[in-house]
């Protein structure tokens, strides 16, 4: 017998009575509508945060300060900050009681310039072995770099102000001075980083942080490879200009050239495609001085990361379609100081090359749009917009990363 399964229908007289239901209507599970005025409305509130809070808050539980006198000569303060795992300390003149600014890898740096151009390998280790800390200005002026300001904060400013003045310093950290009650002397409290400031952030709005979903290079944060040749020769100009970059070939003084020339703290590493291997930074140059090898400044960049620390933590990527809200939340996780843009799947689907340099991202670059040096709500709408951004931007490029 053939039969077909088919739903019954009751008797209209005998329906059962509908009961009403106890239930409560579960909270929807979709994510929050996400547009301009929402990252707008976030960020407008991460900045409020800033300047309701001072940089006590941002002090972590526990920590320690380095502070270096300006008659220690120049090697013991090199020792001090690499068995202390520290790459900056601020400066102290004990005759005068006095703040003197701050000591960087990058002063470093400019030194080794110096010794380099001016005197061979016996007479600049001699040298350095009495060169006192107070005369690295001298050392800036003859190179003809320009000289860092003297800039600190009160720790009872409130974050927001102290942010503004973090983004001129050139260390990219900012010492907190108070004065003593008795005689009147400046103190050093604490140094208030860019990498700690963003860290701030990150961990207290978080609900902000899931709202700002715009792409970095909408917001136009970074610097990227320009399609329009620099106005000086532009026949033998960097393919990648404005960003400095080196081969595996390279040879090291080239880029220690490049840090002190152009007060850069990374340089990417590229193929003859261009695309991104490594990334050389001024701890490696001042990981050969701890071994003594100023000489190996001749040595090429990849004989140069043999000596590298297993330690090292790799190169961070992004690509330029990623969230600012991705970004904040990976400062969470891990210490970031910068990262590097690369061709992903939507430029390869245009005839780009996967892992191709697109652009780099400092942490300058990431706080000088959250605090508010560009205004809310100018995203970069187009590509056009985009082009003529990375061909004359309207505020100057980070100073870490421009070739």
């Amino acid at each position: 017998m053939n039969m077909t399964l088919s739903p019954s229908v009751p008797s209209p007289s005998k329906a059962p009575k509908r009961r009403g239901s106890t239930r409560r209507r579960a909270i929807s599970q979709l994510p929050p509508v996400q547009n301009q005025e929402t990252h707008d409305a976030a960020l407008h509130a991460i900045r409020n945060l800033l300047k309701g809070r001072t940089s006590y808050d941002a002090f972590p539980v526990s920590f320690r300060l380095i502070v270096l006198d300006t008659k220690l000569n120049v090697k013991k303060a090199l020792q001090c900050l690499l068995l202390n795992g520290v790459v900056s300390a601020p400066l102290w003149n004990s005759e005068k009681s006095k703040f003197a600014g701050m000591l960087t890898v990058l002063d470093i740096i400019h030194l080794i310039q110096y010794y380099y151009d001016t005197a061979n390998y016996e007479a600049a280790a001699a040298d350095v072995e009495t060169f006192r800390l107070e005369s690295i200005r001298d050392i800036e002026k003859s190179l003809g770099v320009a000289t860092p300001p003297m800039l600190a904060e009160h720790p009872d400013s409130t974050l927001y102000k102290a942010a503004k003045v973090l983004i001129q310093t050139h260390a990219r950290r900012l010492p907190l001075l108070d004065y003593d009650t008795e005689t009147g002397h400046e103190l050093i409290v604490s140094v208030l980083t860019q990498y700690r400031l963003l860290k701030f952030i990150s961990i207290n709005c978080t609900r902000e942080i899931q709202q700002l979903h715009l792409s970095l290079r909408k917001l136009n944060i970074g610097t990227y490879v320009s399609s329009t040749p620099p106005p000086q020769n532009p026949e033998n100009h960097n393919p990648y200009w404005p960003i400095a970059t080196a081969t595996l070939d390279t040879p090291v003084f080239d880029v220690v050239h490049m840090f002190s020339e152009r007060a850069i703290s990374a340089v990417p590493i590229i193929d003859q495609d261009g695309v991104v291997v490594n990334l050389y930074e001024t701890v490696d140059v001042i990981t050969l001085v701890r071994l003594g090898a100023y000489q190996s400044l001749d040595l090429t960049i990849s004989e140069a990361l043999n000596q590298r620390s297993p330690d090292f933590p790799g190169v961070v990527i992004c690509t330029a379609g990623d969230s600012l809200g991705t970004l904040l939340q990976l400062i969470k996780k891990r210490r970031v100081h910068r990262l590097v843009v690369v061709e992903g799947e939507e430029e390869e689907k245009k005839g780009g090359k996967k892992g191709r340099l697109l652009g780099i991202i400092t942490l300058s670059d990431v706080l000088r749009y959250v605090i508010g040096e560009v205004s809310i709500g100018d995203a970069v709408e187009s590509a056009e917009e985009i082009a003529s951004l990375s061909a004359a931007p309207a505020t100057p490029p980070s100073p870490d990363i421009v070739s």
